[in-house]
């Protein structure tokens, strides 16, 4: 009936609107009818297990379902569930009579300005990946916490798909490189889950649990109306939606890495935590990207037909081992470092500390930023030493982002922290952080000429959308009070000149020599 059923769908009298011709994208759980201005999109009547459309009042609901949570992260791409009344070989969109299916109408994009088609062609941008962040965390920030007697993110919960993929993986196997990697990386999800077991249950407690995404990817997010949006959710399986926030962050990171843009990973990862805050979870992200990647290398696995030629069977197993390599590479030992920007405002630190990020895979944070997630917005003017600037509210600031700093060190990562630190004892107490996690430690000293200066200040305050409060008095005032970098210091640190590039390519080339694992 199906077959039938799309067949006489695609009649150009049955649609209240024109047109342009009619075109098909089929998968193996619906059929897509592109008709121009709008796409209509009809559910198979099958069962996977992990979902069940064989019954026409699931394929209802689950339409709905689609319909309601794909709402919460577009804007009219996602229009309504119509009925499909009449018969298969004669269908009425909407009509009256009994119904024998359900479409849910969309509006139709073109599939050139998905972000995989903008990737493929080397079009996709840092700007498509920072607004991707943008979204991601205010989706998170406001996504219905999962109730707590939900069984969903519990240790088991969270471990049993893990367990699921080696099991259902090792039959695939008969390489005995390839079973060995495989024993490697199950003893490595072990010994992880018990580490962080207790994580785990104190990010149940604590509501991280969220109703997620749960298939964020760039084959998921187009471009319309030059803003990005991420569609296509999952509808059809709770657990699969009903994550930590941090399995779906992990997605997009290992999607992103699968392509070959490490960078842009970094990027949205240290963006993203830049908009939460979520920094104690972070110790979960490779746990969850190589889960990610697994389920991928999995699926390739499952893709392969049972009786696979020597070709398809070798391009399969060098698409599984992609997977599975890239799963390998997040049970890696981590090279860590703490590094600090030190300049007056507008010299050009962001710059400096996010090509650390991208880089050098660093956590950047930005002292703008935590001074303001403590005490809000500036509200004393014509004073740089009052209200959120005050000495007690600097020090504060400063004690925040050496304690996140801590965690994230702890958590295996490098991290450059993005403030001014023209006092000594500010720079002591990222030091003694440094040394209490064992990891280098580098004073990321930036100049740049007055001029300069002046310029990228006009600039961000033309923008509008940088955090700091900064003006010409506050850098002079810098200028005047600063304290110098003294003869200890000076030997942990690099000096950069922010207006031109070299400089930092030899400071980033210095730090992968010496530490290769980056």
């Amino acid at each position: 009936m199906s077959q039938s059923l799309i067949a006489a769908l695609q009649n150009p009298a049955l649609y209240p609107h024109s047109v342009e011709g009619f075109q098909v994208i089929e998968t193996h759980i619906s059929w897509v009818i592109l008709t121009g201005p709008f796409a209509y999109k009809v559910k198979k009547p099958v069962n996977f297990g992990f979902l069940d459309f064989t019954s026409l009042d699931a394929r209802e609901h689950f339409c709905g379902e689609e319909l309601r949570l794909n709402q919460r992260l577009t804007n009219d791409l996602y229009l309504e569930v119509l009925p499909i009344t009449g018969s298969a070989e004669a269908p009425q969109l909407g009509g009256d009579g009994p119904v024998v299916d359900f479409a849910l109408k969309m509006r139709q994009f073109p599939q050139s300005q998905l972000l995989s088609t903008l990737q493929a062609n080397g079009e996709l941008t840092t700007a498509h990946i920072d607004e991707m962040a943008a979204q991601i965390a205010q989706f998170h920030l406001t996504a219905p916490k999962v109730p707590a007697e939900h069984e969903a993110g519990t240790p088991d919960a969270v471990m049993a798909p893990v367990r699921q993929n080696f099991e259902q993986i090792r039959p695939f196997l008969s390489d005995k490189a390839d079973l060995l990697q495989l024993d490697a990386l199950q003893a490595w999800a072990e010994s992880s889950f018990e580490r962080l077991k207790p994580l785990f249950a104190q990010r149940k407690t604590e509501g991280f649990i969220r109703e997620c995404h749960g298939d964020i990817h760039l084959g998921n997010a187009t471009v319309i109306d030059d803003k990005v949006v991420i569609f296509d959710c999952i509808e059809f399986n709770e657990p699969f939606r009903f994550t930590d926030v941090y399995a779906d962050t992990g997605f997009l990171a290992m999607d992103l890495e699968d392509r070959g843009l490490k960078s842009l990973a970094r990027r949205f990862i240290s963006q993203y935590l830049e908009l939460t805050g979520d920094y104690q979870g972070l110790e979960l992200l490779n746990f969850y990207k190589a889960y990610r990647a697994l389920v991928r290398a999995k699926v390739s696995l499952f893709s392969m037909p049972a009786e696979a030629d020597p070709v398809q069977r070798a391009t399969t197993l060098r698409q599984y081992r992609n997977y599975a390599n890239l799963a390998e590479s997040y049970s890696t030992i981590p090279s860590r470092f703490l590094a600090i920007t030190h300049g007056v405002s507008a010299v050009g630190k962001s710059r400096v500390a996010m090509r650390l990020v991208e880089a050098l895979g660093a956590v950047r944070l930005r002292s703008d930023v935590e001074r303001k997630r403590l005490f809000g917005e500036q509200t004393v003017q014509n004073d740089p030493h009052a209200g959120i600037y005050s000495a007690d509210a600097s020090a504060a600031t400063y004690t925040r982002l050496h304690d996140i700093a801590s965690v994230i060190l702890r958590a295996g990562f490098p991290v450059v922290i993005d403030a001014t630190y023209l006092k000594r004892d500010q720079r002591d107490g990222a030091a003694k952080i440094a040394e209490a996690t064992g990891a280098p430690f580098l004073i990321l000293d930036c100049n740049a000429p007055q001029a300069v200066i002046e310029t990228w200040l006009a600039l961000r305050q033309a923008d509008k959308t940088d955090p700091s409060d900064a003006n010409l008095a506050v850098i002079a005032d810098q200028q005047a009070s600063r304290e110098a970098l003294t003869p200890a210091e000076i030997l942990c640190s690099k000096r950069v000149q922010t207006n031109e590039s070299g400089t930092l390519d030899t400071v980033v080339a210095q730090i992968r020599q010496r530490m290769p694992g980056l």
